[in-house]
């Protein structure tokens, strides 16, 4: 248990770095928010499916949790 914890932190930290060079590469702006978009859902349900146990909840939560994420992702790309 204690490795997966180990593995999934790694790969948050690699996701964060990621996204700083993503984030200085001379590309274009919308181009940008959708690749940090991307970066965020990965990150967002590796802490909700590692971190916070969701992985072992019932599929209403489960179903919640993507469906949030889903929520947040068109808000940040319509506006």
């Amino acid at each position: 248990m204690k490795t997966e914890l180990s593995k999934t932190f790694v790969l948050l930290l690699f996701l964060t770095f990621a996204t700083i060079i993503i984030f200085n590469l001379p590309i274009a702006h919308s181009f940008k928010v959708i690749l940090i978009l991307v970066l965020f859902s990965l990150k967002f349900l590796s802490v909700a499916f590692q971190f916070m146990e969701l992985k072992k909840a019932h599929v209403f939560w489960k179903a919640s949790v993507i469906s949030i994420l889903i929520l947040i992702n068109l808000i940040i790309i319509i506006s």
